[in-house]
């Protein structure tokens, strides 16, 4: 039986338990200073218990017995334009207990602020959960930068097909790290898993009303609980402990892809969960005219400048890395942290509160460096502290390798670790994130299939994903099977080098690596290149149709990359350690770097390695500088004396000096 202790603390937010006088204590605070009054709501089942909260300044608090594992709790709140009938999530809930049905125009008035019934029953719930765990000595592998390998992956899409995996265990936490998956890892050689998010969130009405789910997850309800669906056992938060604590045994970091720039709320007057409720004007960016400003794209637009904003998204990080031991995170659309009036701010608060907070001292962080408004795109304008996702490493090199136009100094500028985006305030080459391809877009497999995105099934008439894609089909779009085997082998055996020559590419340019998950063996996604919406066999990898050739050339260029002291320094590169060469072997002129024909290219890197390069369309005769040159991996095609070299359409080979 619930019952009141005292008054409570204001701190922390959320809900805490400790034990007074022999008595187990649960402690509530909500922030909200639009409400008159706050109502906690404990539930056995579906009966209520109400208790009108204590108000220190702007915070809502109250200390009660009774509170059990498994309890569920909201909050109704009174005042303003808030509406008591309606339910409202706690935003630092540990776990949620249930999703709403937003499928059809009667169930979505059920959350709807203007409607009068009391919606308790169906509303989410915070639920208080055990939280204790063994770590074990847990050590976190602390790569450096420098030697960093980002591998992007989605927990369910990566083994929900894998047949070596047990089936109660694809799809889950569990499976990420079952022995055969960690062992692939290890083999390939990647150091830090990314995660698309594994925060609890919901499909938006649009999808539920088309039987669609969000696959990707960028549509969050409640930051810090943890997905549920991707559990194998009943206690998801253990299970994901259980999956981190495994990963950092094999020497893998776990990074974590967080959504701190809009809600599952969505516009204004949409259906209301959580922040909207509880206190609209200080979570969400709204212009003079009292309207959200939605420069997100997905219809809200949350207000981190504020106190309030900015404690929630601190407190979340700690969370995870305090409690949950991840080693980084990633932001989504991360312009708008740095949101101040609402003008991007390189200098903003909150940006200085995340270099300040301890816990977040020694962790990776990564900004997708732009949103979709005034002023958004600010890629080599975070804090130094940051790494960023480098767009334009992505357009240059996939223009370079698969259009007609060289583009050979874009491509060398990239190559080189883009220092004319990030060689500013000591910042230094791991500082570009770089990378071909990512969730949002093509597969490499795709984008040397596919000259036009295929996003029918996604039912917005393929007019939604990315139009730029600098792709190409060789010849035909998506599947060779139509034409005739000597054709088709021609095709496949095109794209195969293609891939190799981007993948070797991504894989030994200055800077740190993101490789997407499945690129290493040729999965594909059928040309849809925004499949958010696409929880089944499009976007889970087919390990079926495993390209052992493709794998193998990543895996040996991981392994060179090691080695490669001007990689693994983390320097940018001078004449002391590069030579830029033409394909007879001298050093490259303005004509040679101005020829948009060229294609073509050597790269000497610490007088050890060299790097033979050649996206044209026919094969290309190099002369080697001096050197005992030996081929170390690349594209099969390369035919070597003593110093000369033939390298064949879109070849790209890496050579040692013995």
């Amino acid at each position: 039986m619930f019952k009141m202790y005292h008054s409570g603390s204001p701190t922390p937010y959320g809900y805490s338990q400790q034990i007074e006088d022999g008595e187990k204590i649960t402690n509530f605070a909500l922030f909200s200073a639009a409400a008159s009054a706050v109502e906690l709501c404990l539930f056995e089942g579906e009966t209520e218990s109400r208790f009108s909260m204590i108000r220190t300044e702007n915070v809502w608090h109250l200390a009660v017995t009774g509170v059990q594992i498994g309890t569920e709790y909201g909050f109704r709140i009174y005042g303003g334009q808030a509406n008591p009938q309606k339910l409202m999530l706690d935003p630092y809930a540990k776990a949620v207990s249930r999703k709403p049905d937003l499928s059809c125009e009667d169930s979505r008035e059920w959350f709807l602020l203007s409607d009068s019934r009391d919606n308790a029953h169906l509303a989410p719930r915070a639920v208080i959960i055990e939280e204790d765990f063994d770590w074990g000595g847990d050590k976190k592998p602390m790569i450096p930068w420098s030697e960093t390998i980002v591998y992007e992956l989605h927990v369910k899409g990566f083994s929900q097909l894998n047949e070596r995996i047990p089936t109660a265990l694809r799809g889950s936490y569990s499976g990420l790290v079952h022995p055969i998956n960690l062992a692939y890892l290890q083999e390939l050689g990647i150091t830090a898993v990314e995660l698309l998010p594994v925060n609890f969130h919901i499909n938006e009405p649009h999808l539920q009303e088309r039987g669609l789910q969000n696959y990707w997850g960028y549509n969050p309800l409640a930051m810090f609980a943890v997905e549920p669906k991707y559990a194998a056992t009943n206690n998801p938060l253990t299970e994901f402990k259980t999956m981190v604590k495994t990963f950092h045994q094999a020497g893998i970091e776990v990074i974590l892809d967080v959504v701190f720039n809009h809600s599952a709320e969505s516009e204004q007057h949409f259906p209301t969960f959580c922040q909207r409720g509880i206190d609209d004007q200080t979570y969400y960016w709204r212009n003079d005219n009292g309207h959200y400003i939605n420069w997100t794209g997905c219809g809200n637009m949350l207000n981190l400048s504020s106190d309030v904003g900015r404690k929630w998204v601190l407190d979340c990080l700690c969370y995870w890395v305090e409690q949950c031991h991840v080693d980084g995170f990633r932001f989504d659309l991360a312009s708008v942290l740095g949101r101040d009036k609402p003008d991007f701010n390189a200098f903003a608060q909150l940006f200085v509160d995340i270099a300040n907070t301890p816990s977040l001292q020694n962790i990776k962080l990564i900004a997708e460096p732009w949103d979709i408004g005034d002023y958004g795109y600010q890629v080599g304008h975070f804090p130094n502290y940051f790494a960023e996702w480098n767009d334009r490493f992505r357009d240059d090199l996939c223009r370079f390798w698969l259009w007609q136009s060289g583009e050979i100094g874009a491509f060398a500028e990239r190559f080189a670790g883009s220092s004319d985006l990030f060689k500013k305030n000591d910042r230094l080459p791991h500082c570009s994130l770089n990378f071909i391809t990512a969730h949002d877009g093509f597969t490499l497999k795709d984008l040397v299939s596919y000259n036009e995105k295929h996003n029918e099934a996604n039912g917005e008439q393929n007019r939604d994903g990315r139009n730029e894609n600098y792709s190409y089909n060789h010849g035909i779009e998506g599947s060779a099977e139509s034409l005739t085997e000597p054709q088709k082998s021609a095709v496949e055996n095109d794209r195969t080098f293609a891939q190799s020559g981007l993948l070797m590419s991504l894989l030994l340019a200055n800077g740190t690596p993101m490789l997407l998950a499945g690129d290493e063996f040729g999965n594909t996604q059928y040309g849809n290149n925004n499949a958010y919406c696409q929880d089944n066999d499009m976007t889970w990898l087919k390990w079926a149709d495993f390209n052992n050739n493709l794998f193998e050339l990543t895996k040996k260029t991981i392994e060179l990359r090691k080695k490669m002291i001007s990689l693994i320094r983390d320097q940018w590169w001078s004449d002391d350690n590069v030579q830029w060469l033409n394909v007879d072997g001298q050093p490259m002129t303005l004509e040679d770097w101005q020829n948009r024909e060229t294609k073509a290219l050597q790269v000497v890197l610490d007088n050890r390695w060299l790097l033979l390069m050649n996206a044209k369309a026919e094969g290309q005769h190099f002369s080697l500088p001096k050197g005992k040159w030996k081929a170390r991996v690349g594209t099969h095609n390369l035919a070597l004396t003593t110093q000369q070299a033939v390298l064949s359409a879109m070849g790209c080979s890496v050579l040692s000096n013995e």
